[in-house]
């Protein structure tokens, strides 16, 4: 309908004017409506589609942690073992340092 067409109508029916424009513009409300309405459920779609990757890339990201974290536990204790090890070769090497050094030193004193 055109908007001269409903105007002439208005001015032949004033009693029907609120009626007759409610209803075009009801109409052309529709029409917008299922178009934004088709718009939002691609927006809303692509959001859920979008927190559903991000939600599994947390669960990988959170996984991974915890694995890191497994293995960095593990490691610190390598780490705390190896360096005891090390005090206890330190230890032992000069155990045996002075042990050579009073030998060389028994020999030096049957030289003279």
């Amino acid at each position: 309908m055109s908007q001269s067409f409903l105007e002439s109508q208005i001015a032949e029916h004033p009693g029907t004017e609120q009626s007759e424009t409610h209803d075009h513009q009801s109409s052309s409300n529709l029409a917008l409506s299922s178009s934004d309405f088709s718009a939002l459920e691609d927006r809303v779609a692509r959001t859920v589609k979008l927190v559903k990757s991000e939600r599994q890339a947390r669960a990988v990201a959170e996984q991974r942690a915890d694995n890191l974290d497994t293995q960095l536990s593990e490691q610190l204790s390598l780490v705390k073992t190896l360096q005891e090890e090390i005090r206890a070769l330190n230890a032992e090497r000069d155990q045996v340092r002075q042990r050579v050094e009073r030998l060389l030193s028994q020999l030096d004193a049957l030289e003279v």
